[in-house]
């Protein structure tokens, strides 16, 4: 289950809640009852360990300008 990170901006916390998707938008209190939250945007992280090397500047392979001699 997706989780949410809320600010409360009554009394600064900020706090995670678990929730579906389908209610992502809907409002939620912070722990200490305020009512007055607002949503943050999570940031994702997308890690791996494989890294693909860049194509290489007119090596002879098609497509784009400077790749394909478009350029003099």
């Amino acid at each position: 289950m997706p989780r949410y990170e809320f600010r409360c901006r009554t009394c600064g916390d900020t706090f995670e809640v678990n929730r579906p998707m389908a209610e992502s938008s809907a409002p939620a209190s912070c722990p200490a009852g305020h009512d007055d939250t607002v949503k943050l945007l999570s940031a994702v992280a997308v890690g791996g360990t494989k890294s693909t090397p860049a194509p290489s500047a007119g090596g002879g392979g098609g497509g784009g300008c400077c790749g394909g001699g478009c350029c003099g």
